[in-house]
């Protein structure tokens, strides 16, 4: 039997009221984890307390952040590490808003660096202690398949995404044995993201929603969207000990779209 139980491991995980970042809490509750959920809404957070309690999780507690207030973000950060040290970490948040990279303004370009990059960066080292002390450390990053092939009209996230992955490989150099960092990058996978990029879509093309659905799905050899329950179950791997040689890598979870080996 693969040794996948996370019992006695911290693991916060960010982004976690919703779609990938909430599935990914629930399949670490699952492996027995004591958690921390972060996002921006404390009522969400909270109750989710109970179910994940039920999924297995040993302790649950809400750390309520924006992403876009990384003063804040260290504080609380510096504050829950000194009490809980964590030992696993998922980066999750929301990708930048859409369009070409040409209409994107600096200041577009230097908020998705900021949200995606800067914060990553800033938790890995506010968690590195804890990780290093127990020799013990999961670092996943969740980024995007336009890692490796960049998708038309995400101009700044394929920007963000693609200095996300190469920070990750920089970094899966310099931690220490134990601690390993790899990013999951999602193909189309049914969230609210995706619904938006698809209203979007079809707003700038006089289409249906379910017009760009369609496109999308007709590229997909699986034939279908993703689930965010697929996207967490790759990352509960990679968050336990079955997956200790695994390190500084770039795995998509897109139902087989990407042409790129």
């Amino acid at each position: 039997m693969l040794p996948t139980s996370l019992s006695g491991r911290h693991a916060l995980v960010t982004g976690a009221s919703k779609g990938i970042g909430r599935a990914t809490a629930f399949a670490l509750a699952g492996l027995g984890a004591e958690l921390t959920v972060a996002a921006r809404s404390a009522d969400v957070l909270d109750a989710m307390h109970d179910d994940l309690r039920e999924a297995g999780a040993s302790t649950v507690r809400s750390l309520v952040v924006d992403f876009d207030d990384r003063a804040g973000l260290a504080a609380k950060a510096a504050e829950l590490v000194a009490a809980h040290p964590v030992h696993v970490l998922v980066h999750n948040t929301g990708g930048p808003k859409g369009g070409r990279l040409l209409d994107a303004s600096e200041s577009d370009i230097l908020t998705g660096f900021s949200r995606h990059l800067l914060t990553a960066h800033l938790l890995v080292r506010a968690c590195l202690p804890g990780m290093s002390e127990a020799g013990y450390g999961r670092v996943i990053t969740i980024t995007s398949t336009s890692v490796r092939e960049p998708i038309p009209n995400l101009g700044v996230s394929n920007l963000t995404r693609a200095a996300v992955a190469s920070w990750g490989k920089t970094l899966s150099r310099e931690l220490p044995s134990g601690v390993t960092i790899n990013n999951v990058m999602p193909g189309y996978t049914d969230t609210d993201r995706l619904s938006e990029l698809a209203a979007a879509r079809a707003s700038r093309s006089g289409v249906e929603a379910s017009d760009v659905f369609d496109e999308w799905v007709a590229k997909v050899p699986e034939g279908r969207l993703g689930r965010p329950e697929e996207l967490a179950n790759v990352i509960a791997f990679l968050c336990s000990p079955a997956a200790s040689y695994v390190r500084g890598q770039s795995i998509a979870v897109d139902g087989g779209r990407l042409n790129a080996i």
